[in-house]
């Protein structure tokens, strides 16, 4: 079979052909009187061998080693091509989600673009002061559009730049959508700082069945924020959490607090008084958890935490009795009633 006939059906051009042959990688058995190069099906079988190790990303030395080594073993070659390709594919998506930032902050020019794409590089800086310091800086930058700061939401591990670039995207008024999606991350620490983001703009659209949903996320951190964003909407159905809050002693001067506000609500004031004296009275509270929750109590709306207080003066647990005496005349100079 002629060098034409080979192109045409492999596929594989004719100057590429010749480039196998000065390369050793496939050389034609035969030539025909008038010096053309004459191929067998043996070497079209190496040429389809050839293209196939080159559409796995091989270089033609390295498909020339593979033909030619008996001791070749393609293991060590193909886990690094598999490290190479996913490389290149993360700076693909990276590309392309720089790409859908600058789109999405409908830039007018040129000159648009490349402000879009200097922060871009600031917020990757290595320090966070210099990351921080190009989010305050740019806090009335229309063009520091909402999805790429929802982007960095997600991404942020310092305390200080995450908070700045929270209250920048709340001000911006959305993201919500970029956040939605990392509140359902297989990460826990993407999941906690979008929580912690679309709390801080419960009003958006579709933020408070997130924070809801997100109520019995398998990540501690991650209810914590949920349940003090539910209260704080005023929702029944943060009260389990926030007792329980009190009781762990996580983040409980928050909760109580909260509690308190929902207490406000006749419709929500006695189960959450019912929920505390609950507590109060189980077999695994002691003494600190006990004192948490006598705590708490002064902090509901109305007279009946002071009648549980009143009680609670005279507990058998001296430190709640001396804590509940206390408090019980914090509330009853703060009654009218009383």
């Amino acid at each position: 079979m002629l060098i034409g006939d080979v192109a045409r059906l492999s596929g594989v051009s004719s100057r590429m052909l010749r480039h196998y042959d000065a390369l050793g990688l496939v050389r034609p058995t035969g030539r025909t009187a008038g010096g053309y190069r004459r191929y067998s099906a043996e070497d079209v079988r190496r040429i389809f061998h050839v293209e196939s190790l080159r559409s796995l990303g091989l270089s033609l030395k390295q498909i020339g080693r593979a033909l030619e080594d008996p001791a070749f073993t393609p293991a060590d070659l193909v886990g690094d091509l598999i490290r190479r390709t996913e490389e290149r594919l993360a700076r693909e998506r990276e590309l392309l989600e720089r790409l859908r930032a600058i789109d999405a902050s409908t830039p007018t020019g040129w000159q648009d673009v490349l402000r879009i794409v200097q922060l871009m590089r600031e917020l990757d800086a290595p320090s966070a002061a210099r990351r921080q310091q190009a989010v305050l800086a740019r806090s009335d930058d229309v063009l520091a559009s909402a999805e790429l700061l929802a982007g960095a939401v997600l991404t942020e591990s310092d305390p200080h730049v995450a908070g700045a670039l929270r209250w920048a995207l709340a001000r911006s008024g959305g993201g919500v959508a970029e956040l939605v999606a990392g509140a359902h991350a297989e990460d826990a620490d993407v999941r906690r700082r979008a929580v912690l983001a679309i709390a801080g703009m419960p009003d958006a659209p579709g933020a408070a069945a997130v924070l809801t949903d997100a109520l019995q996320d398998g990540d501690a951190t991650v209810r914590r924020h949920a349940t003090l964003a539910v209260g704080r909407l005023g929702m029944a159905a943060a009260v389990p959490g926030l007792v329980a809050m009190v009781v762990e002693g996580s983040n409980d001067v928050e909760a109580a607090e909260v509690l308190g506000t929902l207490s406000q609500d006749p419709a929500h004031a006695d189960r959450i008084t019912a929920a505390l004296v609950d507590e109060l009275a189980a077999p695994t509270a002691d003494s600190a958890t006990r004192i948490r929750l006598t705590q708490a109590l002064v902090e509901l709306a109305g007279t009946t935490g002071l009648e549980v207080m009143r009680r609670l003066a005279h507990d058998d647990d001296h430190a709640v009795a001396l804590v509940a005496s206390a408090l019980v005349g914090v509330l009853e100079g703060r009654t009218p009633e009383a």
